[in-house]
């Protein structure tokens, strides 16, 4: 019966992230970043310089731009940088890391889109707090004859919430990471649902599950104030150790990419099966690029609804900076660990084993040790993840059930009891059904971001044309204050 239920799913699989998708998401990519005029490059030194910036104008919003984006990459940073990767390697070769930096570099341009205009058609709640994302943009934005289509999105939101990035494999990661390292041949074990699981595995999920409902108990605040913490602490941790690993292996680093530019293309492929061979990794690294970044996905432009700044434009800047932190950084630093090291080659692991056999031999430190920080990483990565995608799936039930509080607190536990049953469900059949419901949740948030784009390049072009009069303004008050000033000299000095 399970092999029956996994075959149907990875069809399934097959069918949500096949030319299709992928076309449509690459096309919505290229499409803003030609429009946008490249704006992901040149502009991002602005949007670092935001990014720390309190926008004092803000009277919407109940967070910081900072805090916004740290709570989009509390749900972005997770075991899709850490398990997500080494599966996509696996599966797809050293190429899929290609894939995942081109869905990467035009993702940028979509993440911007999104979140700008979230802020754009952003609204307040019955009860005075903010809500807004893709559901509201398509509905406003595009009409409220495709509200259908919006309750589409929203729909998805929550399964994926339920039954993707937000529960399943962030629990399922965690709890396999410090099996396997304070039980990996499971010595102690304890029968469940008719199967044999390590004691550690059923203890750390039931803590687990404690802590993220405690958490979630306290709302955005409560989750924003820990991503504010836990995110860049950790990220910035990560990043380190994956440059120490890079740095101690500088040899291999040219054959690195040697294998993922000819992995891409399918050059090493026999005759006949490089396109084969390419589509594998291009599937599997746009897939988990998309899974570990989530632009396009509709995610992100709900946190960054909330954020306290009166130009949307400048929260989409801010946004934008996830996709680039999350997988042009930290993706590459595991993908690099797992090729120079080999770990995808060494047969039997699978998922979070990959990328701990990279850090445990690429790292100058004790093997248990090197297990031990990347089980930290792991650990605190998907706990905020499953932080994030609360918040992300409560709002979009908020917007199917008119904002019912009352539906809202039952899922909220429903979810934290998908977190508690998330540990015994199989590594395979889990990011099967998180690529699906990711996949569906992206399609109605990728038509409306296409029919959107006019707005999006008018409110940007129209912003940088402001920025530009402010300071034609700001310059010329100057000069003709200086003008004053040499004038008043000039008659005391006569």
């Amino acid at each position: 019966m399970f092999n029956a239920i996994n075959n149907f799913l990875e069809t399934l699989d097959s069918l949500v992230w096949g030319v299709p998708l992928i076309v449509l998401i690459l096309f919505t990519g290229l499409l803003l970043t030609i429009r946008l005029g490249g704006m992901q490059f040149a502009k991002l030194g602005m949007a670092f310089g935001l990014m720390f910036k309190n926008d004092k104008s803000g009277k919407k919003g109940e967070v910081s731009s900072f805090g916004a984006l740290c709570t989009a990459l509390s749900a972005t940073i997770g075991t899709g940088n850490i398990v997500g990767v080494a599966t996509a390697i696996a599966a797809g070769g050293p190429g899929a890391l290609f894939w995942m930096w081109l869905a990467a570099l035009v993702g940028t341009a979509t993440k911007y889109a999104e979140c700008m205009l979230a802020v754009k058609y952003r609204t307040v709640a019955k009860d005075g707090h903010i809500i807004g994302g893709p559901f509201y943009y398509i509905e406003k934005g595009m009409g409220a004859k495709w509200k259908w289509l919006a309750s589409i999105f929203a729909v998805f939101g929550v399964m994926v919430g339920l039954f993707g990035i937000g529960t399943f494999t962030q629990i399922n990661g965690i709890t396999s990471a410090i099996k396997g390292f304070f039980d990996p041949n499971s010595v102690n074990t304890i029968s469940l649902f008719g199967m044999d699981y390590s004691v550690v595995t059923v203890i750390s999920g039931i803590i687990l599950t404690i802590c993220v409902a405690l958490v979630l108990i306290g709302g955005l605040k409560r989750i924003s104030s820990v991503a504010q913490v836990v995110v860049p602490f950790m990220a910035i941790f990560y990043i380190l150790c994956g440059v120490l690993i890079i740095l101690l292996n500088l040899n291999k680093i040219p054959d690195a990419f040697v294998q993922i530019f000819q992995g891409a293309f399918g050059l090493k492929a026999a005759a006949g099966g490089a396109l084969g061979a390419m589509m594998v990794a291009m599937q599997k690294g746009i897939a988990r690029g998309i899974f570990s970044n989530e632009a396009g996905i509709g995610s992100a432009p709900i946190a960054a609804a909330a954020a306290k700044v009166d130009e949307p434009v400048k929260q989409g800047l801010v946004s934008m900076l996830g996709t680039v932190i999350d997988t042009l950084m930290i993706c590459t630093m595991t993908g690099l660990a797992i090729i120079v090291t080999g770990a995808f080659k060494v047969e039997g692991l699978e998922g979070a084993n990959v990328t701990s056999y990279a850090f445990q031999k690429g790292l100058p430190f004790p093997t248990q040790f090197s297990a031990f920080l990347l089980m930290c990483c792991l650990v605190f990565f998907a706990f905020t993840t499953i932080l994030g995608w609360n918040y992300y799936s409560e709002k979009c039930l908020e917007y199917l059930t008119g904002e019912n509080t009352k539906a809202v607190k039952v899922y909220r536990w429903l979810y934290i009891f998908c977190v508690f049953i998330g540990p015994y469900m199989t590594v395979s059949a889990v990011w099967t059904i998180a690529d699906i419901v990711n996949g569906l949740m992206a399609i109605p948030n990728l038509i409306a971001l296409i029919a959107l784009n006019g707005v999006v390049v008018a409110d940007t072009k129209a912003y940088f044309n402001k920025l530009k009069a402010d300071k034609t303004d700001n310059l010329g008050a100057k000069v003709t204050e200086f003008n004053k000033e040499l004038s008043k000299d000039d008659s005391a000095a006569s």
